[in-house]
């Protein structure tokens, strides 16, 4: 299951993402996704996660705690729209 981690701070790492979600299970991938011009995190990120149960435990135990000092979002990742 793709997971859509929103409202990260500026300063947070994937490391650091990845180890909160370990916490659930195995993590098969962690972005956070980067502005291009400035280098700087955009402040949301996507965490793959191969068992759909582990998956929806990290979701409903993670969205709305406390990450880096600020409160995060995180819910199942929507499939990007494309024209």
């Amino acid at each position: 299951m793709n997971i859509f981690v929103g409202k990260l701070s500026y300063s947070t790492n994937e490391m650091e993402l990845q180890q909160a979600f370990e916490a659930y299970g195995e993590v098969s991938s962690c972005k956070i996704i980067m502005d291009r011009f400035t280098g700087r995190s955009k402040g949301f990120g996507f965490v793959e996660m191969d068992n759909d149960a582990e998956a929806s435990a990290a979701i409903d135990g993670l969205n709305g705690t406390e990450l880096d000092g600020r409160t995060i979002v995180v819910n199942k990742a929507r499939p990007r729209d494309r024209f």
